[in-house]
């Protein structure tokens, strides 16, 4: 069963990489853009809708708040990108805005970006691919009819990926990342040049369409709401930005440059690719309402669109517009699409695991998290953000509107918390500097990171009054919850290493104990027992006994008369059950022997058969594995297994060793051993 587990596993995986090697998992730039960009580069695909969603709550009419909002947006994503840049060469290990808050502001900051940044890279992955099996689901009615399996299903693909290792998953991703990027940045460039060089007239599918409003007559401050809302909406653009940060050890060297430079370029790419998708989809005359309601809102012809109406993205709207229904280049957009969306759950496989692994490293999380698997990815790391993100999808049936509400809330958290501590970070180093040349850089870093302190906090704020009623709520309840219960592991972890510290000076005297009273216990006569009092003279013990419990009194008698006819030279006690039970009376014994001599160490010797098939795990031992249960509880008490292998585990042990000390099954040793029991 083990090997066949075994190539299960090296057949989805791959075969298991040597420590040394871990050199050649770092990544060039090449690889690293679509690793650790994805989720930045694929909100183009969402944001400028979810823009243009919320407005049209009010009507057609606030469209011409778009072009406003989106400048608002991409000012915070360049404030962000350059921000982020002053934090990838000041802290350099992949504590990204944890190590920055954790420093700077002190360990309950860092647990409180750490929880918000969790609870975000759940989010991703759950939203990205929700938003891409609706992108496929378009197409084939059998996905959309069962988006909550089919979103898993992927989830666990990219999973399995991811588990393969970074360079492995890296590359798999960077051609469709890649296509993706291109192929916008293409239809940006087609669009613009048919729009501003040959004057062609772009209209989108829906361009002839109304949006009746749900919310009309609004006042000035009803107003200022819904763009806020939609600011807050578009602002899901700026996910994804703070994963380089926390993955800048996987950049080969150097690797703070290279990392930097990777930001910039996400950056500027994202920021072309969102401003050319909601000018084009403005210039076509696109029409998109929220799609829960849409097919009572949306009018065609003046009727309303229906309950079969479906929406299509703002990307293949423009699509349409610029190459033409059932075009090459439409059918190539709208598959990248959404291959983009699915892949850039990426970013978060690629920040979650490492952020565990600082964490579990500070004693903030199970220590698990900080061991890399067989190919020197952070595995524990990558399943449980997996299953987590399954629960997610789950949950909310895979519906992006529900999951967008829950979204961005906890990285904003992250960026403004983070920002804050680089200017503290800066403050403190120049109180020290005297070269002006480094002093100037450092004001200059400090501006960048203030600004970007302040606009992430107002975005903070803005997130937080638009969506809390919407779902935000959860998330507020989440990151509490996962901050409590970091400090609850730290607490344990503490305690423990306070109670096992060892004092150099002076050497505890329970280490030392008096005398070491040795216990075998007794069922029956066989191999095992003998092999167990064997073990246990070889140890020359201060005192050895054997034990066993008489819940029959005709089979203790019996077991009595045959360790005397055979002559063994240790002593039997027979202790009474008269409930039947076998691990009370043992317990029991053992307490007496510990108070009368609290300096004594009592060793517990239990023979244990060793099986080879998982059905014989359910009819051996067990009642010697809910005594080694309790007995661990005991202090002063030492718990022996001595094993007896069976001959179903021989297929599991490989070929004998002839002449092992305690192989089983040998006739002469056995027949010598019981000699000398006899001696």
């Amino acid at each position: 069963m083990s090997k066949v587990t075994d190539l299960v596993k090296r057949l989805f995986i791959g075969r298991a990489l040597r420590s040394t090697q871990l050199h050649e998992q770092l990544l060039p730039k090449r690889i690293a853009l679509p690793v650790f960009a994805s989720d930045a580069l694929s909100s183009v695909a969402y944001a400028p809708q979810e823009i243009l969603v919320i407005l049209s709550l009010a009507g057609v009419s606030f469209y011409h708040f778009s072009p406003w909002v989106a400048v608002a947006v991409v000012v915070v994503m360049l404030t962000v990108v350059a921000s982020y840049r002053q934090n990838v060469h000041a802290y350099p290990s992949g504590g990204g805005d944890y190590e920055v808050a954790t420093v700077n502001l002190g360990p309950n900051a860092g647990l409180t970006v750490a929880s918000a940044l969790m609870v975000d890279y759940v989010l991703t992955v759950a939203v990205s691919v929700a938003n891409g099996v609706d992108y496929v689901g378009a197409t084939i009615p059998y996905v959309a009819e069962h988006k909550p399996l089919v979103a898993i299903v992927i989830v666990t693909v990219l999973t399995l990926v991811n588990l393969r290792g970074i360079r492995e998953s890296g590359a798999a991703f960077a051609i469709p990342t890649y296509a993706f990027m291109f192929a916008v940045l293409g239809l940006i460039m087609w669009g613009g040049f048919r729009l501003l060089v040959l004057g062609d007239e772009l209209r989108a599918p829906t361009a002839g369409y109304e949006i009746v409003a749900e919310q009309s007559n609004l006042t000035s401050f009803a107003a200022a709401f819904l763009i806020l809302r939609a600011f807050s909406s578009g602002c899901a653009a700026l996910t994804g930005v703070e994963a380089i940060s926390n993955g800048v050890p996987a950049f080969r060297k150097p690797k703070s440059k290279n990392a930097a430079n990777t930001l910039l370029m996400m950056g500027l790419v994202s920021v072309t690719m969102f401003v050319g998708i909601i000018s084009l989809g403005l210039a076509s005359g696109v029409k998109v309402a929220d799609p829960a309601v849409a097919f009572r809102d949306v009018l065609i012809d003046g009727r309303p669109a229906g309950p079969g109406y479906y929406q299509q993205p703002i990307i293949s709207q423009v699509a349409d517009a610029v190459f033409g229904n059932g075009s090459l280049p439409f059918f190539v957009i709208s598959a990248v699409t959404a291959l983009i969306l699915f892949l850039a759950a990426n970013t978060a496989f690629n920040g979650f695991p490492v952020l565990g692994s600082i964490l579990a490293q500070d004693r903030y999380l199970p220590r698990q998290l900080h061991t890399r698997g067989d190919r020197l990815a952070f595995s524990n790391g990558i399943v449980i953000l997996a299953a987590g993100a399954c629960l997610l999808l789950w949950g909310f049936e895979a519906d992006v509107s529900r999951l967008l509400n829950l979204y961005i809330l906890g990285v904003f958290v992250s960026f403004t918390l983070s920002q804050i501590g680089m200017v503290r970070h800066w403050s403190r180093h120049l109180r020290t500097e005297t070269d002006p040349k480094v002093r100037h850089q450092m004001y200059r870093s400090r501006t960048i990171n203030f600004f970007g302190g302040v606009m992430t906090g107002l975005v903070l704020l803005v997130v937080l009054f638009t969506k809390f009623t919407h779902g935000a709520w959860i998330v507020c309840v989440a990151m509490p919850v996962l901050f409590l219960m970091m400090k609850g592991i730290h607490r344990h972890y503490e305690n423990v290493s306070r109670e096992l510290a060892a004092d150099d000076s002076v050497v505890d005297g329970s280490i030392l104990p008096a005398r070491n009273h040795a216990i075998v216990l007794v069922s029956k006569i066989h191999k095992p027992t003998l092999r167990a009092l064997a073990y246990a003279r070889a140890t020359r013990p201060s005192k050895l006994e054997a034990i066993t419990v008489g819940v029959e009194g005709t089979e203790a008698r019996e077991l009595q008369e045959e360790w005397e006819r055979r002559g063994i030279p240790v002593p039997l006690k027979t202790l009474d059950s008269p409930y039947r039970e076998i691990t009370r009376p043992i317990l029991e014994y053992v307490r007496s022997l510990r108070r009368r001599s609290p300096r004594d160490v009592v060793s517990v010797y239990i023979p244990e058969y060793v099986v080879g098939h998982w059905w014989e795990h359910l009819l051996h031992n067990q009642s010697a594995l809910r005594l080694k249960t309790r007995l661990l509880f005991q202090p002063g008490v030492m718990v022996i297994s001595v094993p007896w292998q069976l001959h179903s585990s021989d297929r599991l042990k490989g070929r004998p060793e002839p002449l092992a000390p305690g192989a089983s099954r040998r006739p002469r040793q056995e027949a010598a051993r019981d000699e000398d029991l006899k001696a």
